[in-house]
């Protein structure tokens, strides 16, 4: 049995390609690192991310050896700095702080660099502490699969998770939307648009945080007022610089026009005609925004604290789902808000006090003026519930006692039936107990709190200031209808291309329309199979008619090929745009693919 020389050569080679790239991989994973822990030139790719900035060019030879000896002069700063904050630990790396290097995701990493980045840095564990903080996708157990025991045994795993991309959302829209420090709002509609969007496609925070961000630019690009949408001490002293044309702008919102007409009528002329009087009462509303602001926050949070405790959760389970129900409309004319009310008259005492203590918590920690009443309000609902315990029991226990002396003095049938009858109605009618009546009491409140405090936002006068509420445009950047927008540019080129000769009435083929628009209104007018000849005829028609081609000249052939040539290319064309694919029933036709005029 004898070897080829090529073959040896071949897996020689290629184990040496192996060995190259496998350096590679390692020599680049650690000039990203020292280009982040130091200014050094290196050779970074700039697409991954925009986090890799331009550092000063200072050149160091990659190694470990380099790092080391940077941390050792980096440690020896610090603890010559703060010697006081050094650990008391016989370990090294316990003095210091380690370095951290994060693989963001370790299933899609090369096993192989991996392996050998981990046995490396063991070997310099001593001269500097390194933790490395896997993202894994899948299961922990990936760790065991892509590492053997050997390279898994150098390591010290640890397990730990982070939080879930729904609680970061929460956390975004509690610290951006629900607070008074940032002016910017986002109306119903828009809030709702990009609620879906993540609920829905991508589960992405960032891609969120982002669709906020188009909403501030639509905002402040779209709306003259919003110069206007800044904190209430600058926006009231831009309102005396405004102009008269930024007074008319005020006039024309229409939560404006509502106010003029609830005036009497010297105002109303006073409002339209004279810019002083204008911008005074501007200040005025834009006061009065602010503090609905105040309050509103505050009352919706207190509100979920008792609604998050109730079954099925009718007004939603996040503060998000109530606030967008909130801002839509009256929420206190829903059925939601009706059933949850009725819910709500069923607590416990004990639910009813830990609910009223995080109330009281809430209404401290805000800033409202007018909080201070609700405050001692709830304490006083909370006292009131605490002394309730003794009297209600011996209330309770003198009605027991009562009813069964008097179903032990009837002792024959008819007599028993009509006592029965008797304690059921008296239960039907009976007063309510005081721990009943006090319940009773505190859900009025909260429901009076409700219906002052938490009005839709468009009911606020100059509401258009500060919320962004043209969701169709946010809808329109956000979520791409890739064939909606192919139907559109086939159908009406102009709308695209901005040219004056491809307008044309609806139903009809423009005279210069490009080939492959052609080609798309015409397939639009076929059934499920398209027969070749027949829309090659067509096209042909409709472009021949386009150029003025006089059938009986003499190069008739040649403008024949040129158009046959130009009706594959379109028919190529729509294919790889996937309205037709070929038929198999019949070779000489395609199948259309698409349906309803889109």
């Amino acid at each position: 049995m004898h070897s080829n020389p090529d073959l040896w050569r071949f897996g020689s080679c290629l184990g040496k390609l192996k060995i190259m790239l496998c350096r590679e991989g390692i020599k680049h994973l650690l000039q990203k690192l020292m280009g982040q822990l130091m200014d050094c030139c290196v050779d970074v790719d700039s697409s991954e991310e925009e986090e890799c900035v331009n550092i000063s060019q200072k050149k160091i030879r990659c190694s470990m050896a380099s790092l080391s000896k940077w941390y050792e002069s980096v440690t020896k700063k610090t603890g010559s700095e703060t010697p006081s904050k050094k650990r008391t630990s016989s370990s090294r790396h316990w003095q210091f702080p380690p370095i951290v290097v994060i693989f963001k995701d370790m299933e899609s990493f090369t096993t192989k660099v991996l392996q050998d980045v981990i046995i490396i840095s063991s070997q310099h564990i001593h001269e500097f502490p390194l933790v490395f903080i896997f993202g894994i996708a899948t299961s922990p157990m990936i760790i065991h699969r892509l590492l053997p025991h050997s390279v898994s045994s150098l390591l010290c795993i640890e397990l730990f998770q982070s939080l879930s991309c729904k609680e970061h959302l929460a956390t975004v829209i509690d610290k951006l939307l629900l607070t008074t420090q940032f002016p910017f709002k986002l109306s119903e509609k828009v809030l709702q648009v990009l609620i879906n969007i993540f609920l829905y496609h991508d589960f992405s925070v960032q891609n969120f945080i982002k669709g906020f961000q188009l909403s501030i630019v639509e905002h402040f690009y779209s709306q003259p007022l919003s110069m206007l949408c800044c904190q209430l001490q600058e926006a009231k002293s831009r309102v005396n610089s405004l102009s008269h044309n930024q007074c008319e702008n005020i006039r024309s919102l229409p939560s404006f026009r509502r106010y003029v007409e609830s005036q009497i009528s010297e105002k109303q002329i006073a409002l339209l005609t004279e810019d002083s009087f204008l911008k005074e009462v501007t200040q005025t509303l834009l006061e009065d925004l602010h503090i609905y602001h105040e309050n509103y926050f505050p009352v919706l949070r207190c509100l979920h604290v008792f609604t998050t405790s109730l079954p099925k959760y009718p007004l939603g389970k996040q503060i998000r789902e109530l606030h967008c129900a909130c801002l839509g409309k009256r929420v206190w004319e829903t059925e939601e808000y009706g059933s949850a009310v009725q819910l709500l008259r069923m607590l416990a005492k004990a639910e009813l006090v830990a609910i009223l203590q995080k109330c009281v918590e809430i209404f401290t920690s805000s800033s409202g003026k007018q909080f201070s009443n609700m405050v001692e309000k709830l304490e006083e609902f909370v006292l009131r519930f605490q002394n309730l315990e003794v009297g209600e029991t011996n209330e309770v226990q003198d009605v027991s006692v009562s009813s069964q002396k008097e179903l032990q003095k009837k002792t024959d049938l008819y007599h028993l039936q009509k006592t029965l009858l008797e304690l059921k109605e008296s239960k039907r009618s009976k007063k309510l107990t005081k721990f009943e009546m006090l319940r009773f009491e505190v859900v009025d409140f909260i429901d009076s709190l409700v219906r002052s405090y938490l009005a839709p936002a468009e009911m606020q006068t100059l509401n258009e200031v500060v919320y962004f509420n043209t969701a169709n445009i946010l809808r329109e950047h956000l979520n791409a209808a890739p064939r909606i927008a192919l139907h559109t540019a086939l159908n009406n080129p102009y709308c695209y291309l901005k040219n004056q000769t491809l307008k044309s009435d609806v139903g009809c083929i423009s005279n210069t329309a490009p080939d492959i628009c052609i080609v798309y209104k015409l397939h639009l007018e076929c059934g499920r199979l398209i027969n070749l000849v027949d829309w090659l005829e067509a096209f042909s028609t409709v472009v021949t008619a386009v150029e003025g081609t006089d059938p009986d000249s003499v190069a008739t052939d040649q403008v024949d090929e040129i158009i046959h040539a130009r009706f594959i290319r379109a028919v190529s064309e729509l294919e790889l745009l996937g309205f037709i694919k070929p038929s198999k029933q019949k070779t000489d036709h395609v199948a259309r693919l698409t349906w309803g005029g889109c």
